[in-house]
């Protein structure tokens, strides 16, 4: 156990953790809703630090990000845990072990371990990903200081939950994201998340202004949020407020964990919401889940050349030369080898 960073003491031995959007107030004795903190006599600890439960060599295209460092590996890890409970979570097994299962499991490794990893396996990149990276945010935090003195990049996968003082802490230090807007109305996150949307929206114009290269996700679920209206609405959002150079991905869902009854996302909706990002002038509008598709390649926006052929998670060819497109010369968001 390691004491807890960003959280407050109150009376009666309570503590609240402002670690999150949740902003939990917890008795002693009792934990958090991501139930990997907890208060022990006034104090609270994290459950998790240096105890990851996976450890794996990523393509970084699989976080997904496709516009930092495309075709390098991101050395990823995870612990158990999660501040969410989205009923299509595709790794409920490990997010929801504390929940479900009423245990925490992991190897123990140290963040200079990590670190070790990552450079036996040549990764450019250390992403935080397939739980949520906020609820071992100390862990992340120790980790992604010592990798930034190695040279080595961090990269959080993050539902963007996390608390506006938790994300100025760690930004010195985090390089890119990818975040989920998972969809873009208050009733869809409380039913699907037990969450808000309204944080996650300011975490994203906050990791912008911070200038953390960032990356959008949207999982799109067949009847819950592929309306078009609010897809033209997220959208927008994202042109807005986030630039127009904002790659937004769109993936396509396979029915899982609790949501079993939904069919697979038809291609034809992957198409209609990259059209409806394209209209609303994002550059980079991509589909997921699809392999093969015209939709996982960079174009260049301004002459069409294509730039980065891709074949789900792996880079057949980048013509990207020192940013820009080598036909045209237009400069291309993002950070590149």
């Amino acid at each position: 156990m390691k004491e807890a960073l960003l959280y407050e003491k109150l009376d009666d031995g309570r503590v609240r953790c402002d670690l999150c959007a949740h902003r939990c107030t917890i008795a002693p004795g009792r934990k958090g809703v991501c139930l990997v903190r907890e208060n022990r006599d006034g104090t609270l600890y994290t459950l998790v630090y240096g105890i990851p439960l996976s450890q794996a060599v990523d393509p970084v295209e699989k976080k997904p990000l496709f516009h930092f460092y495309p075709g390098s590996t991101a050395f990823s890890i995870a612990t158990a845990g999660c501040n969410f409970r989205c009923d299509f979570c595709q790794n409920a097994d490990i997010s929801q072990m504390p929940r479900e299962q009423g245990r925490i499991l992991g190897s123990q490794a140290s963040p200079e371990q990590v670190i070790q990893a990552a450079e036996r396996y040549g990764s450019r990149s250390i992403a935080y990903t397939y739980t949520e990276p906020t609820v071992y945010f100390e862990f992340a935090y120790d980790t992604a200081k010592l990798a930034h003195e190695k040279g080595i990049q961090n990269v959080f996968v993050t539902n963007g939950y996390m608390s506006g003082e938790a994300l100025e802490m760690i930004s010195p230090y985090l390089d890119a994201a990818n975040v989920d807007l998972k969809a873009f109305t208050e009733d869809f996150y409380k039913t699907y998340c037990q969450a808000r949307l309204a944080p996650v929206k300011e975490t994203l114009k906050r990791m912008k202004s911070l200038g953390i290269f960032l990356e959008v996700t949207t999982l799109l679920i067949p009847g819950l949020n592929d309306d078009r209206k609010e897809l033209e609405a997220l959208a927008a959002f994202l042109s807005d407020s986030l630039g127009v150079d904002t790659p937004w991905h769109i993936s396509r869902f396979h029915p899982t964990y609790q949501l079993t009854d939904r069919s697979p996302t038809p291609v034809k909706t992957l198409d209609m919401a990259r059209n409806i990002g394209m209209t609303a002038g994002l550059k980079y509008v991509y589909t997921g889940n699809v392999p093969g598709d015209r939709g996982e390649k960079t174009f260049c926006s301004q002459c069409g050349e294509i730039l980065i052929d891709r074949w789900g998670f792996y880079v057949q060819k980048n013509r990207i030369t020192n940013g820009m497109c080598p036909q045209c010369g237009w400069k291309i968001e993002g950070v590149w080898i």
